[in-house]
């Protein structure tokens, strides 16, 4: 069973979907492997590293010829008209509505296997790439912060004098969040985080920050985990209950989403307008939208005196790593994929599994 590995091509996308070191894992497993020349550049990652591990390197529409083809991000309409039909395609899908690339997938009767539609349950945790890139996403969100605050996170004491920590705000405990409240602790900044699910407080605490808690009259607790989005009323509730504790933080990092949905407004103009200048914004919502009015997607902007970040891929900045854990969610998604039998790995049926069915892109997407 032939798995091509392709090249991306979305503007500043550095990752790859397969890491040499997964790639010679699944080679042992029994498929072979054919990666696009030069697919693992931007990660650091070269072609004589996939090929010490067994794989073969291949010019861009040769990695086509196989049976299942692997990527980070969706592929274009023009690359999507280039497809294999009937292959297997397992990438994110960046979509909750059919556009032109789904649309070309459907009438091909490409089988599109949807990274972030892993359905969160237990069995499912290890493919959740989802999960893997958010980690990255907040770990990497308090080094951004970091580099644009102009001041120490931690508590500094030198016989020339002393520094207070940087109070940091998270919103929204989810892997991001969590994982940027963890990587700013370790490095020292007195932390505190909000979420609409009143269950998060006691994780929150456990990494040894403090949880803001509000009453704004519901619940934002969602299916599978997620959060979902509130009334008007308690927005508005929730907005002037939070503008108090923003107004006094050096750094907030936002990552609040709702999935399919634009990004929930936590910190208003005003809250930006009420900080210390030389202050912090990290929105990891950007991409849809912005947890703050004044973000700007893929730019970085100082607006009434604070830096507001609006970059849309952290994991992209952290690729080798980034590759490396994705590989791993692939890895195991294809594990529950195929089974051997006397000739060889045989693909099971797809639509008999929870995972692999939830995954799929259908034509009611």
């Amino acid at each position: 069973m032939k798995i091509g590995l392709l090249k991306e091509t979305a503007v500043g996308e550095r990752r790859v979907a397969l890491s040499p070191e997964i790639v010679k894992k699944l080679i042992n497993k029994g498929f072979t492997i054919k990666v696009s020349a030069g697919a693992g550049e931007n990660a650091d990652y070269t072609d004589e590293h996939y090929r010490d591990a067994g794989a073969e390197i291949v010019a861009p529409e040769d990695a086509l010829n196989a049976d299942i083809l692997v990527r980070v991000r969706k592929p274009s309409a023009s690359e999507a008209a280039e497809l294999p039909k009937g292959s297997i395609l397992i990438a994110h899908i960046e979509s909750c509505e059919l556009d032109e690339t789904l649309n070309t997938i459907l009438e091909k009767e490409i089988v599109y296997l949807a990274m972030e539609r892993v359905p969160r349950i237990s069995r499912a945790q290890a493919m959740d790439a989802l999960s893997s890139q958010s980690n990255i996403a907040g770990y990497r969100a308090v080094i951004e912060a970091a580099l644009h605050y102009g001041r120490f996170l931690p508590l500094m004491m030198t016989s020339a004098g002393s520094a207070k920590p940087a109070r940091l705000v998270v919103l929204g405990a989810g892997v991001a969040g969590l994982q940027a409240i963890a990587t700013a602790r370790r490095i020292g900044a007195d932390v505190l985080a909000y979420d609409v699910r009143p269950e998060t407080k006691e994780q929150i605490e456990s990494l040894g920050a403090k949880a803001i808690e509000l009453d704004i009259g519901e619940s934002g607790s969602g299916e599978g985990g997620y959060a979902k989005e509130l009334s008007e009323e308690a927005k508005a509730k929730q907005q002037q209950a939070l503008a108090d504790e923003l107004s006094k933080a050096h750094i907030i990092i936002t990552t609040a989403l709702i999935p399919c949905r634009p990004a929930p407004v936590l910190v208003t103009e005003e809250v930006i307008k009420n900080m210390r200048d030389g202050s912090v914004v990290i929105d990891l919502a950007a991409a849809t939208g912005g947890n703050c009015p004044l973000t700007e997607a893929d730019k970085v902007v100082v607006k009434h005196g604070v830096t507001i970040v609006g970059h849309t891929n952290y994991p992209s900045m952290v690729a080798s790593d980034a590759s490396a854990f994705y590989g791993g969610n692939i890895m195991n998604l294809l594990n529950i994929m195929v089974d051997k039998g006397e000739g060889g790995l045989e693909l099971k049926d797809l639509e008999e599994d929870e995972i692999t069915k939830a995954m799929r892109l259908r034509s009611e997407s």
